[in-house]
């Protein structure tokens, strides 16, 4: 398993099924844009900021929205995930 280092966040994209008007479903590459939702599959135990750790506020599971265009992909053990910092979470998805 992952276990990302100070700030970061591993997450999992959650891919979403796009339909035109009509209900006609897309493919990936005639989508416009991916999404930018994630779940969390682990957490980083936060930053340090004038020798206190600032831990971070996100639970394993929990569905977020992310920067676009931020973080890193990484592939382990067939799986893919995005490695991002915790400031590029924008909001928890709440259902």
């Amino acid at each position: 398993m992952l276990k990302p280092l100070h700030d970061y966040v591993v997450l999992e994209k959650v891919k979403e099924e796009v339909k035109t008007e009509s209900g006609i479903i897309l493919t990936t590459k005639e989508a416009k844009d991916e999404p930018s939702l994630g779940k969390v599959v682990a957490v980083g135990p936060g930053k340090t900021e004038d020798g206190k750790l600032i831990s971070i506020e996100l639970k394993k599971g929990e569905k977020v929205i992310y920067k676009k265009y931020s973080g890193t992909d990484v592939t382990y053990k067939k799986e893919d995930y995005l490695l991002i910092s915790a400031d590029d979470i924008l909001a928890v998805v709440e259902d």
